[in-house]
């Protein structure tokens, strides 16, 4: 193995990388981070080789280069920036790896550092398409309501301030009043977040947004979202765990360059949008992008199916000294909990888009879950549950209820969730639920405290904190069974309370 100090930077030494020479920016992109390079820059790279291949480079193909923008960190665009833009994918599975370098990118800043340069970007007029990655909480929306968080402090600055917006919503709608003043241009605005609905979900933000404007302002900015911006929605799919120094030495390794900031992805890689942009796009569908007009119903499966079951198989697999994704589900309890909630408590659910086969689609689930090769850790996936979940189960909960069937294990997923990030007294979760991230973990951490048993617990949030939303909360049955779950969890670990949930579906069925 090569010393990575004795190895010239990916720039200087990887003559096959595609540059962005020649490209012109018509996309600026909020949430550098490794999903959106692994993904919609992949597929970006893919529509600009189609172009060129079939000379229709003056039809707009070289008109898609993506400006990067980070939210507060800078290491990824700094490493960006030494590596002249490029980095490599690094495609993980069993049987080997497949190594790219997207080369698409022109430029890569930060918004906390530069939030003038953010909104000169999207009102620039050569900028066609906004798009984000910026996770759930980016959105600055209240989970409660749906609506936009206007008492958030980020948010009351945003109105305050049009030159240096800070928060997502309000760098789009101050851009797109750029534009609305200078140029009056169309855009799209293209969310790529796990947000059920996206576009129409952005789009209500934004509006919301402007709506607290002055009334002049926000009259002319409304009018301009309504004749000149869409706001398509997207479901995307891709495993994308975070860069380790695992994935440098394989780079180095194998490819003989230093890159600072490589991207670790599973092979499997789905992006379905609706077919509404304003302003012309890149040929994605060269990248495989599906353009259909049944985009909710692989959202649905992206986000129970998919999205639900992961979240399951995180907690449980956190709760039981699982670092990883498939030493989770290779864990029998686990696997078969998995595979309950998605057959008899998520799948009723959903209505399979137009070619579909939910079978197949399962048994590729936990394939790519056992993906060793990639490790993507029980910590990530876990992480925001406070935001995801109450996306994932109160539908298919609700509906289980009105018929007359508890979900077992959908309560399961709620107890876990509680176990991980609600922990009472006396109890550790282990140091992969400690790792999770979640906005709601301060006032969870408080309800527990404040709780005298599970069953308290599980009121005090799902009930009165409305974590699951407010028809959820009002369902005493559903809460009881978490509670026990919960019980059963702390004194017998979560393998165990996978298996009495199991033998109680059962026996219900």
């Amino acid at each position: 193995m090569a010393e990575r100090s004795a190895l010239p930077r990916l720039s200087a030494a990887y003559d096959g990388a595609p540059r962005h020479g020649g490209l012109r920016p018509g996309i600026v992109h909020l949430g550098l981070g490794n999903f959106h390079r692994a993904h919609q820059a992949v597929y970006t790279r893919a529509a600009l080789d189609a172009s060129r291949a079939g000379g229709a480079v003056g039809a707009g193909g070289d008109e898609w280069g993506i400006v990067g923008v980070a939210n507060r960190s800078a290491a990824v665009p700094d490493a960006m920036h030494a590596q002249d833009l490029l980095y490599t994918v690094v495609e993980i599975a069993p049987e080997g790896q497949r190594f790219s370098v997207p080369g698409v990118h022109t430029d890569a800043f930060t918004a906390a550092g530069d939030p003038e340069r953010v909104v000169a970007s999207i009102g620039a007029s050569g900028t066609r398409i906004v798009s984000l990655t910026v996770t759930e909480n980016g959105y600055c929306y209240s989970p409660r309501t749906g609506h936009l968080a206007v008492d958030d402090p980020a948010i009351r600055r945003d109105v305050s301030d049009a030159a240096r917006p800070s928060t997502p919503i309000g760098q789009i709608a101050r851009g797109l009043q750029s534009r609305a003043r200078s140029h009056g241009e169309p855009i799209t605005v293209l969310s790529c977040d796990n947000l059920a609905d996206n576009g129409h979900h952005t789009e209500r933000l934004v509006r919301e947004f402007a709506g607290l404007l002055p009334e002049a302002e926000a009259a002319e900015l409304l009018a301009f979202i309504a004749d000149r911006v869409t706001f398509p929605s997207t479901m995307v799919d891709r495993i994308v765990p975070a860069t380790t120094d695992h994935y440098r030495r394989l780079v180095a390794d194998r490819l003989g360059y230093v890159d600072d900031v490589p991207v670790p992805a599973e092979p499997f890689s789905m992006w379905v949008l609706e077919e509404r942009f304003a302003a012309g796009r890149p040929a994605w569908e060269a990248g495989g992008a599906v353009f259909s007009d049944e985009v909710s119903r692989y959202e649905e499966l992206k986000v129970r199916l998919l999205n639900g079951t992961h979240s399951l198989i995180a907690y449980l697999g956190a709760l039981s000294g699982a670092a990883t994704i498939p030493e989770s589900v290779r864990q029998a309890p686990i696997e078969a909990a998995a595979r309950a909630v998605l057959r008899d408590e998520y799948r009723p659910s959903v209505t399979a888009p137009r070619g579909v086969d939910l079978d197949a689609y399962e048994e590729d689930l936990f394939t790519r879950w056992r993906n060793t090769a990639l490790g993507h850790r029980t910590s990530q996936v876990g992480s925001d549950g406070s935001l995801k979940l109450r996306q994932r189960i109160p539908v298919p909960a609700l509906a289980a209820l009105d018929a007359g069937r508890m979900p077992h294990f959908l309560a399961l997923t709620a107890a876990a969730y509680l176990a991980c990030l609600a922990p009472l007294p006396g109890f550790d979760p282990g140091p992969h639920a400690w790792a999770m991230v979640d906005p709601a973990r301060g006032a969870l951490a408080q309800a527990a405290e404040r709780s005298s048993s599970s069953a308290d617990l599980a009121r005090r949030v799902l009930g009165e904190q409305h974590l699951l939303g407010e028809e959820l909360a009002g369902r005493d049955a559903f809460i009881e069974r978490t509670g026990e779950l919960l019980d059963v969890i702390r004194a017998h670990g979560a393998p165990a309370a996978a298996a009495e949930a199991g033998a109680a579906h059962h026996h219900t069925a």
